[in-house]
């Protein structure tokens, strides 16, 4: 999530917990304490693979997180001037306000890597996206309130409690999209597909659904609001023959453990020479995705890997016009919305009649 909405929850959290005996200093600490993960975005590895895939590493982890949020408890039970705060108090504190930023990174698309340091892929179950205003709000009306009276727990709490039943709201929307997903699947033969439920952005009532299917990738939208109307699916091509080239790579292996099959791949002229480039297509939205990455450039009938690889910036970011229309998408399913309107016609594959 951003940073707001990390400070905001460690803030909540920390009223939450010891609001009633540090009163402010309370949520100011917790909100410290929110943020400290995503520091590791100065970190530079020096290659775009490298930077993209260790963010919410080392630094998410829930193992390190337990173990700083216990020394921290220790110092604080020692040398704070608070003597009648119990370790056991203290101790949930700082481990509450650290932990709570990788378990909500979680719930968002990027991945994240709370179990290193053990060889697993990033962890992702998306039900909010990394933006959304009605989970932010309460966090954000509960601590302002405790910063201005001085009673830094009764309203951190209740921000948090109403937060927190808004990601509960978003994972039995979820449920209900996957469910309306099912016979689409079992139509085209893709129960066994890896697939993709995220919620588009800055909200959980319209919902974007990635298939991926060999060659091609299947892209879908389905509202809670839509009733009894069918999806429209929309198919599009992916480079999946440019892919056993990739995964030679180091770094084209390395972007795999990160997005999965969640990747498409092409070859474009960049300073007079083909480059294989690889696109994440989790992140973004079809004709605006944000993470494309330069991995090699063709030498004869081989690929030689760039060191370092490169980002590439987007070719086009979301105008008003896009927006506009997937904000009128959100509320019907009769405002037309067809995602294959923003896709470079090369990619495109297969487009229903209803677009």
């Amino acid at each position: 999530m951003d940073t707001l909405t990390q400070a905001a929850l460690g803030a909540a959290v920390g009223g939450a917990v010891l609001g009633r005996r540090l009163g402010r200093k309370a949520v100011v600490i917790g909100a410290a304490l929110g943020t400290l993960p995503d520091l590791d975005v100065f970190l530079d590895y020096g290659d775009a693979v490298l930077n993209v895939t260790e963010h919410r590493g080392f630094t998410h982890s829930l193992f390190v997180l337990t173990g700083l949020g216990t020394l921290l408890a220790l110092l604080a039970w020692r040398f704070a001037p608070a003597r009648d705060i119990t370790l056991r108090r203290w101790w949930a504190f700082f481990v509450l306000a650290l932990v709570t930023h990788p378990l909500l990174d979680v719930l968002t698309t990027y991945g994240t890597q709370i179990w290193w340091p053990l060889d697993v892929r990033p962890s992702a179950w998306p039900v909010v996206f990394i933006i959304d205003p009605l989970y932010t709000l309460p966090l954000l009306v509960g601590i302002g309130i405790a910063l201005i009276t001085g009673n830094g727990f009764r309203a951190p709490a209740w921000g948090l409690a109403l937060s927190c039943a808004y990601l509960l709201f978003a994972m039995v929307a979820k449920g209900v999209i996957e469910h309306r997903l099912t016979p689409v699947l079992a139509e085209r033969g893709l129960e066994d597909a890896p697939r993709l439920v995220q919620p588009t952005p800055f909200n959980t009532l319209l919902w974007r659904v990635t298939i991926i299917d060999g060659d091609d990738h299947h892209e879908t939208l389905i509202g809670l609001l839509d009733g009894d109307t069918p999806p429209v699916v929309e198919t599009f091509r992916r480079g999946a023959e440019l892919e056993p080239a990739a995964l030679e790579l180091e770094k084209g292996e390395r972007l795999h453990w990160f997005a999965g099959p969640y990747l498409r791949y092409e070859v474009r002229q960049r300073d007079g020479r083909e480059t294989l480039v690889a696109t994440d297509v989790r992140l973004g939205f079809p004709g605006f995705y944000a993470f494309s990455y330069a991995l090699a450039t063709r030498e004869g009938e081989t690929w030689q890997a760039l060191a370092p690889t490169e980002m590439i910036t987007p070719d086009a970011r979301a105008d008003l016009d896009a927006l506009g229309q997937l904000a009128a998408r959100i509320l019907t399913p009769e405002a037309r919305l067809c995602t294959s309107d923003f896709v470079t016609d090369r990619w495109v594959a297969e487009v229903p009649e209803a677009c």
